[in-house]
């Protein structure tokens, strides 16, 4: 863990300069989890996990990876990244969905914020498409689940 946090200097915000580090290929995944009551589970899949919006988890994908893009415009501080690859997944459980995003970019900083914003608001697409069903939807976990390429790796045991 790092002593200093990287966006402060001299007490004020700051946007850090990563001119001078390594372009290496960097990588990061996050999760959201979406859990649903019983009953509106049972819709969902009587429905195939379509509302009268679309598809849920290809409306999400798209969302998760339109926002992964946009990330730098969303986030104070957070550099703007022409990132390479961007993939939402879902793991569809026992009342809930679990999604999964996975940003790539070769670059001098990483992509967690990326991964992160496409998880969530992937989460909050199925939300918002699901919600005429219940308010009682619940968006948790959401986390880094791993980062590789930069300075030192990380891996969520």
């Amino acid at each position: 863990m790092s002593e200093k946090l990287s966006h402060i200097k001299d007490g004020a915000p700051q946007m850090v300069d990563v001119s001078e580090k390594p372009q290496t290929v960097r990588e990061a995944k996050a999760q959201a989890l979406v859990t649903f009551p019983q009953d509106v589970w049972d819709i969902l899949e009587r429905d195939g996990f379509s509302t009268p919006k679309g598809p849920i988890t290809q409306t999400a994908s798209i969302a998760g990876v339109l926002a992964a893009k946009q990330t730098g415009h969303l986030i104070p501080l957070c550099h703007p990244l022409p990132i390479t690859h961007c993939e939402v997944q879902f793991e569809i459980g026992a009342q809930q969905i679990r999604i999964i995003a996975t940003a790539r970019i070769a670059a001098g900083t990483g992509v967690e914020m990326e991964a992160l914003t496409a998880a969530s608001i992937a989460a909050l697409t199925i939300y918002d498409m699901t919600k005429a069903l219940s308010h009682d939807i619940r968006i948790t976990d959401l986390m880094l689940l791993e980062k590789t390429g930069g300075k030192k790796d990380f891996h969520r045991g």
